[in-house]
């Protein structure tokens, strides 16, 4: 597995699935969910509105995988993390699940190339210096269990961010 740490735009990748930072009830936001629906265009809502309709939404820690729209990928997988309520409250491994099962989607959907965003470090207020080795720990178990996707990208908006990805990525557990 190759995982690759970047700093840009999760909207510019050019994969088979791009990840969303996704709310509990599909229904967009601001930052990265935002971005994808803009850049995306209007097939991606559609579809997440299909799905609002059959299930209610997507619980914190799950995923759920559609259309990808304008995009230069074949899916967008909405992952939706924790919001971040001191750590007290199960949000690390809330966090470690949305990316798995995340990676579960793209497996099963036969995704060879993924790129995630620092999935709950926007709005919903995780500490990137703590979210970046749970999601580290998270893809690298996974990838040791299933042995895909063969490229793993992890795309950080700002500076900042990638340093803490850096950080995690570089030093011992």
């Amino acid at each position: 597995q190759l995982i690759e740490l970047v700093q840009g735009d999760i909207t510019k990748q050019t994969v088979d699935a791009i990840v969303n930072a996704a709310n509990s009830a599909l229904a967009g936001g601001g930052g990265v969910d935002g971005a994808i629906h803009k850049a995306g265009g209007p097939a991606i809502m559609e579809e997440c509105m299909r799905i609002r309709a059959q299930r209610g939404g997507c619980p914190a820690g799950y995923a759920i995988i559609t259309n990808a729209g304008k995009l230069n990928a074949k899916y967008v997988i909405h992952a939706v993390g924790p919001i971040w309520r001191g750590g007290e409250a199960n949000e690390a491994e809330t966090l470690a699940a949305a990316y798995k099962n995340s990676l579960l989607l793209a497996v099963q959907y036969e995704c060879d190339s993924i790129a995630f965003p620092s999935i709950s470090t926007g709005a919903y207020g995780y500490p990137a210096k703590l979210a970046a080795p749970i999601a580290i720990k998270a893809i690298n178990e996974f990838t040791e269990q299933y042995q895909r996707p063969s490229q793993i990208r992890l795309v950080c908006f700002d500076y900042g961010t990638f340093n803490s990805y850096l950080t995690a990525m570089t030093s011992p557990d």
